[in-house]
């Protein structure tokens, strides 16, 4: 995994009411501290990539839908400088991930309807001054591809 990188599995309540789902505490050790809190969806097959923070921290969690979550730790200091990982997140695997400063990230929807993906930056977005560098998502440097892997 790469160094920073925090990912915990979330546990899924359900009664006869609804569910309940716990993402994140301020009383985790995992939690750094809280910028703001946002919503955003991708529709199947959408890539939304690749962004780094050089001042703030992301957590994800897709609270529902199916997304493919890649990051490229770009940390030129960074032990794991240079790799790149690859998990799955949604319906089918709760989780919330924490991915630190200077490491590239993005994600693809999978399945076969939209995902909705919450977002607790450590940082409130700056409109003015954006605390973000993007690349595109398939011309770039960054050792992965978006297809469907087979087999």
């Amino acid at each position: 995994m790469i160094d920073g990188v925090f990912v915990k599995e979330l546990k899924v309540i359900p009664d006869e009411r609804g569910r309940l789902m716990e993402i994140i505490r301020c009383d985790e050790e995992c939690f750094r501290k809280f910028g703001q809190l946002y919503m955003t969806t991708t529709y199947p097959g959408v890539v939304k990539a690749w962004h780094l923070h050089y001042n703030q921290d992301d957590y994800i969690t897709v609270v529902s839908g199916m997304i493919k979550l890649a990051m490229f730790d770009a940390r030129k200091d960074s032990s794991t400088y240079g790799e790149v990982n690859e998990l799955f997140a949604g319906d089918n695997n709760p989780i919330l991930v924490r991915i630190p400063r200077g490491v590239y990230h993005g994600w693809k929807g999978i399945g076969t309807r939209e995902a909705i993906i919450i977002n607790c930056p450590t940082q409130p977005y700056n409109h003015q001054q954006p605390d973000e560098q993007r690349m595109d998502p398939f011309e770039n440097d960054i050792p992965y591809k978006w297809d469907l892997k087979h087999g």
